[in-house]
């Protein structure tokens, strides 16, 4: 259980009980609620669960979030961010800003989890509301690996970040497929990320003609 530390003392009913800040109900739900996503997914996930583990009334989700999809949809942006907090801008060198998202994800199995729940979840719709945050972050990248190569921003710009986050995340996502295709080594987490590293340099060293 996540739980609550009390902040200080209070009355109710006239005896004392401990009071627990606002800001720490919500750190604690979105812990607890973090755990409960990355196992079951939106649809699987249960607030009763979620409350319990953070040791609070279920009915403080829905003050606090609106709805079980609205927590969800907070949880993703707290654990993107928290990746974000330790990322530098890919341009000033993309090969090193892969090897380290792919370690970044490799600790951090639960945020592959939840992405993955997010695209299942929202397969085939349009943008969500409230992501515009998201966008602009990426565009920021994407603009990054643009100067970095001495480029415009363009939709080549973007792609190429998709790639390089794809090739960073798909070993962490697919374990089972890593260990049918590589057996014992799909255990050697650095090998990989180096060879997808030097995979990277080789693609970027060359920069083939693409079309913008």
């Amino acid at each position: 259980m996540v739980g609550l530390q009390p902040t200080g003392w209070s009355w109710h009913d006239g005896s004392m009980a401990p009071k627990v800040s606002t800001a720490a109900t919500k750190a604690a739900l979105l812990e607890a609620a973090r755990e409960e996503f990355a196992a079951y997914g939106v649809a699987g996930a249960r607030v009763d669960r979620i409350a319990e583990r953070a040791g609070v009334n279920k009915e403080r989700i829905y003050g606090h979030f609106g709805s079980k999809e609205k927590l969800f949809d907070e949880v993703i942006k707290e654990a993107l961010d928290d990746l974000t907090a330790q990322m530098a801008l890919p341009g000033a060198d993309p090969v090193d800003y892969v090897a380290k998202l792919a370690d970044y994800y490799h600790t951090h199995p639960d945020l592959v989890r939840l992405l993955m729940w997010e695209a299942l979840n929202y397969r085939g719709q349009d943008l969500l509301a409230g992501q515009e945050a998201r966008v602009e972050r990426c565009a920021r990248k994407a603009a990054s690996l643009a100067e970095g190569a001495g480029e415009e921003p363009s939709a080549k710009t973007a792609r190429t970040l998709f790639m390089l986050t794809g090739l960073a995340l798909f070993p962490a996502m697919m374990p089972q497929l890593g260990r049918i295709i590589l057996g014992e080594d799909a255990d050697d987490h650095a090998a990989l990320r180096d060879q997808v590293a030097a995979f990277v340099a080789a693609g970027l060293g060359s920069r083939p003609d693409v079309p913008a």
